[in-house]
């Protein structure tokens, strides 16, 4: 088996075992099949304007990690594009340390995949995979270059600023996910 059908097999069973809780969620999840089906490289920016990312809600102690993205205006989860060869837990993880500053880890048992939403994003569409990260107290410091604008929510609110398919994902980390009760719980 190729490298790509590999990758593309992958990300089919990851999205597949994903259970949908909201209306925009179950639609998320039917349009990511959709795309993963004939996507040949599906997390290619320059094979496909449709392609697919990865972001993560990071949380602690403090809350949820959120930046006012530079483009767009609106406070959002860090996550980007994903690089050749790099799996999207690992593009999770580089890009939250990138837009933050902040030393994150995925919880003890791995990545844990905890939302996924199908987006317009400019010219293209994202495909974005939202894993879990798990931060420290620290104080984000994001490096020149990346949004100045970082900084712990609690979660309710980080609801108040974030759009519908943001506050689906703050939802899920409200009911706490396997593995992360303790760094949410009094959020």
């Amino acid at each position: 088996m190729g490298t790509v059908t590999t990758e593309r097999a992958a990300l089919v069973e990851l999205v597949d075992r994903f259970r949908p809780r909201t209306t925009r969620e179950a639609a998320s999840r039917r349009r990511f099949l959709d795309e993963l089906d004939r996507l040949e490289q599906p997390c290619s920016r320059e094979a496909d304007r449709v392609h697919v990312t990865a972001s993560a809600l990071v949380v602690g102690r403090r809350g949820v990690v959120l930046h006012l993205h530079k483009r767009l205006g609106r406070w959002l989860q860090p996550g980007g594009h994903v690089e050749a060869g790099e799996e999207p837990a690992a593009a999770a993880l580089r890009e939250s340390q990138e837009e933050t500053g902040l030393v994150v880890r995925h919880p003890d048992g791995g990545p844990q995949l905890v939302h996924l939403d199908v987006h317009p994003a400019g010219g293209h569409v994202h495909l974005d995979l939202r894993y879990v990260l798990l931060a420290g107290d620290d104080d984000p410091a994001p490096p020149e270059g990346e949004s100045p604008h970082v900084r712990w929510f609690r979660l309710d609110e980080a609801r108040q600023v974030a759009d519908e398919a943001l506050v689906d994902a703050l939802d899920r980390l409200a009911v706490g996910p396997a593995g992360i009760e303790p760094a949410t719980q009094g959020l």
